[in-house]
């Protein structure tokens, strides 16, 4: 079930071009947000928007930023399709 949540997520994310943050922790043990941006109608500045709006006038620290081209294709009988899916993800952590 939460495969199925989190799969309708990145689709919902990637159709309205809105990014979406998850709640985690960084490797010093201080909570920060996993910022997602994913597709083509997204870009980065997506994701900065969402770590502004998370943040607020403390600011954020970018800690990592990872972002890919996967190419997919798929095929029926009736057709055949090809592109590239671009995932985005950035991992911020407030500024006290």
């Amino acid at each position: 079930m939460v495969k199925v949540l989190i799969g309708l997520s990145l689709v919902a994310v990637t159709l309205n071009g809105c990014a979406a943050a998850r709640k985690t922790y960084t490797s010093t043990g201080k909570e920060g947000y996993s910022i997602n941006c994913s597709g083509t109608s997204s870009n980065w500045g997506r994701c900065y928007e969402k770590a502004g709006d998370m943040c607020g006038p403390r600011g954020y620290e970018v800690l990592e930023k990872i972002g890919e081209n996967i190419s997919s294709s798929s095929s029926t009988i009736f057709e055949q399709h090809s592109g590239t899916d671009i995932n985005r993800n950035m991992i911020v952590k407030c500024k006290d």
